[in-house]
């Protein structure tokens, strides 16, 4: 068992990679510091339930980015393909239809 601070509460988790449970309850901690500061409630439950949305809002502009950073990498990997196919079938032609 391990043992996490998140948002002055201590809570014991098992986990197989102490240092990524780590890693996520300080991640947890900082975002339920920054929901609280701009809240004015004192209502934990509440704090939670916004850090949670923070953190789904997080991820899915996250996950949009990489779709579209994905769709972009393989539209320039499919038009280097064809360069390089038409490249080689020139060379395979000869040298005249490299010109």
């Amino acid at each position: 068992m391990t043992t996490v601070r998140i948002h002055h509460r201590e809570y014991e988790i098992r986990a197989e990679d102490t240092a990524y449970l780590e890693e996520l309850a300080a991640i947890l901690d900082r975002k339920m510091a920054e929901v609280a500061a701009q809240t004015p409630t004192v209502d934990t439950l509440k704090v939670a339930v916004l850090a949670a949305l923070n953190l789904a809002d997080d991820w899915l502009s996250a996950e949009k980015k990489l779709e579209t950073f994905r769709r972009d990498v393989t539209e320039r990997a499919q038009r280097l393909l064809s360069r390089l196919l038409e490249a080689e079938a020139a060379a395979a032609r000869g040298p005249s239809s490299l010109e």
